[in-house]
C-alpha cells in the first residue's frame, strides 16, 4: 500500500432517491409551481453551494468558516452541521447530506468535518445527482475509496510538516530540537511517523534532536501533570543547551506552557502541532481582540508580532498566517463557486498544483504549497500553508 494512503488511514483511525412516476394527465397545480420554480432557477443561472461542518461546540473553527461563508454569499452558501455526538448518530449525518441533493440548485456540497463515515452519504448524493460537485476539505475516511468517489479532495499534510518544522527550526537559527511528547500520542501512527520525519530532517541538517516524554494526560491524571512537568523541564533544557532550541510538543495544551515560557526564557518555537494565531498566543500574550477582530487574521498577527519585539523574542516564534481549519473550508467553498461560475473542467483546469496554489493567492492572499497524495490519486492534494515570522 502507498505509504501516504497507510499514513492518512492511520490518521483516520486516531481522530476519529426516490423515482416519480410519470403520467400523461395533467399535475397538480402545487407540482406545477414547484416545476415552474425548478425551470425558472435553471434559466436564470441560480444556484446553491452547501457547507457542511461540526457543531460550533464540536468543532469551532469549521462552524465559523460555514457561517463566514453565508454571510460572504447569502444567496448561494447554505450552511448545515452535523448532530453534535456524530459517533453515535451517523446515519442522522449520512440522511443530511443526501437530502441536499433535493434541492434542485445544488450544485455542490462541501464537507469539512474530521469525522468517519461521510463517504456513504457522499457517495449516494452522486447516484442521486451526478452534476453535484462533491468537496471534502477534510473528511477522514478511507483516502482510496475517497480519491474514487469524491469529486475534489482537500487536506494539510500532517506527514510533511515533520520535515518542514524541523528545516524551518534551522532556518531561524535553532542548534537543537526538543520533542515533548506522551505514551498515547506516542504510540499513534501519525506522531509517530512525524517524529521520524522531524528526527531525520534535524539530522541531515545537523541538529541535535531530543526526545522528552512528559506524563500521559490520556492516563487518567489530564493535563496538569504534563503541564506541570513542561514548566519544570523547560528552564533544565536551556541550561543544558542554551536558549538557541526549538520546542515541539504534540499536545495542543501544552502551549500555553510552552509559548509562556518562551517569552520568558527566549527559546524558539517554529511551529505548534496546530498551527495558528489563535491558538495559546491570545491567551500567553493577553492579546485584547474585539469581537469584531476574531477573524481579523491580520491584526491578530500584528498584536502577536507587537508583543514579540516587547519581549526581544522577534524571529524565534513562527506559525501559519490563519487556522487551517478556517481556510480549508472556505477555500474548497471559493473554489467550488469558482468552478462552477467559469464553467471549468475539474480534472484539466482544477486538480493541479499550480491552479490550486495561485487559487489560493487570488482568494486569499496566502501561499500555499498544494501536493497531490500520490501519483495515482489526481483529486486529493495535501497542502502546507506558508510561515509567518512573529
Amino acid at each position: 500500500m502507498n505509504k501516504k494512503i497507510a499514513f492518512l488511514l492511520a490518521v483516520v483511525l486516531l481522530l476519529v432517491t426516490a423515482c416519480g412516476s410519470t403520467q400523461t394527465s395533467q399535475a397538480p397545480s402545487g407540482e406545477q409551481e414547484s416545476k415552474s420554480q425548478e425551470t425558472a432557477s435553471v434559466e436564470t443561472g441560480a444556484y446553491k453551494i452547501a457547507i457542511v461542518t461540526p457543531t460550533l461546540s464540536a468543532s469551532e473553527d469549521e462552524f465559523r468558516a460555514g457561517q463566514n461563508m453565508v454571510e460572504k454569499y447569502p444567496d448561494i452558501v447554505k450552511h448545515i452541521s452535523l448532530p453534535d455526538n456524530f459517533t453515535t448518530e451517523v446515519e442522522t449525518g449520512v440522511s443530511q447530506i443526501v437530502s441536499l441533493a433535493d434541492d434542485p440548485e445544488m450544485k455542490a456540497i462541501v464537507i469539512a468535518a474530521g469525522y468517519s463515515g461521510l463517504i456513504t452519504g457522499l457517495q449516494q448524493v452522486k447516484e442521486q445527482r451526478p452534476d453535484i460537485i462533491t468537496v471534502t476539505a477534510p473528511i477522514w475516511d478511507d483516502p482510496e475509496m475517497m480519491a474514487q468517489y469524491i469529486d475534489i479532495n482537500l487536506d494539510t499534510d500532517w506527514g510533511r510538516r515533520g520535515v518542514t518544522i524541523a528545516e524551518k527550526a534551522h532556518q531561524m537559527g535553532a542548534e537543537t530540537f526538543i520533542h515533548y511528547s506522551f505514551p498515547t500520542h506516542l504510540g499513534r501512527e501519525m506522531i509517530s511517523r512525524r517524529k521520524d520525519m522531524m528526527q531525520e530532517t534535524c539530522e541531515r541538517l545537523g541538529l541535535e534532536f531530543v526526545e522528552v516524554v512528559t506524563p500521559d494526560p490520556q492516563a487518567g491524571d489530564g493535563v496538569a501533570p504534563m503541564l506541570q512537568f513542561l514548566r519544570e523541564d523547560l528552564p533544565r533544557q536551556v541550561e543544558k543547551y542554551g536558549p538557541d532550541i526549538n520546542i515541539f510538543g504534540t499536545n495542543c495544551p501544552m502551549y500555553d506552557v510552552i509559548l509562556d515560557e518562551a517569552l520568558k526564557l527566549k527559546f524558539m518555537v517554529a511551529e505548534q502541532c496546530c498551527p495558528t494565531p489563535t491558538q495559546a498566543y491570545p491567551a500567553v500574550m493577553s492579546l485584547e481582540i474585539a469581537p469584531e477582530d476574531i477573524a481579523n487574521y491580520d491584526k491578530i498577527n500584528a498584536m502577536i508580532s507587537e508583543k514579540a519585539a516587547a519581549a526581544d523574542m522577534t524571529g524565534r516564534l513562527s506559525g501559519w498566517p490563519m487556522p487551517v481549519t478556517i481556510f480549508l473550508p472556505e477555500y474548497a467553498v471559493e473554489l467550488a463557486k469558482e468552478i462552477i461560475d467559469k464553467d471549468l473542467d475539474i480534472k484539466t483546469d482544477v486538480m493541479n498544483k499550480k491552479f490550486l496554489d495561485d487559487f489560493s493567492y487570488r482568494t486569499f492572499g496566502v501561499n500555499t504549497d498544494f501536493e497531490p497524495m500520490n501519483g495515482d490519486a489526481d483529486n486529493f492534494y495535501l497542502m502546507i500553508m506558508e510561515s509567518i515570522f512573529y
